[in-house]
């Protein structure tokens, strides 16, 4: 079975992707949600989750004034970072922090590896010496 955690974050996608909440779309949302594979148990940190979720709610005015910023001063130089995953991420804060790169326009994570880091592509006003 999986968390109640997990559980609400795949309703909100679902939500997010078919933008209905009739009856009908509410239950096959919480079925699609329940019949999605499940993972191994490993223990949630509540406080990871608000920790992130607090960081979501940062991330949309700062995604608003770096489109503002791109468009009034071009960044014309790019590069590529590794970043590291946080120690003791399960998967679902793994997917929030590559939902929180990505969401913001200078950076977006072009590739997740195995062995804990993603690419990540910016975009940067000068090039950095």
């Amino acid at each position: 079975m999986i968390g109640h955690l997990n559980l609400i974050l795949r309703l909100t996608i679902w939500f997010l992707l078919t933008s209905d909440f009739s009856l009908a779309n509410i239950i096959i949302g919480v079925s699609v949600a329940l019949l999605l594979p499940g993972r191994q148990k490993v223990p949630e940190s509540l406080k990871d989750w608000l920790r992130v979720l607090g960081e979501v709610i940062v991330a949309i005015p700062q995604a608003y004034i770096e489109a503002i910023e791109i468009i009034f001063r071009p960044h014309l130089h790019e590069d590529m970072i590794m970043e590291r995953v946080k120690p003791q991420r399960t998967p679902g804060l793994v997917f929030l922090d590559i939902f929180l790169i990505t969401f913001t326009p200078k950076t977006i994570v072009l590739k997740y590896q195995k062995d804990g880091s993603y690419a990540v592509h910016r975009i940067t006003r000068r090039k950095k010496s």
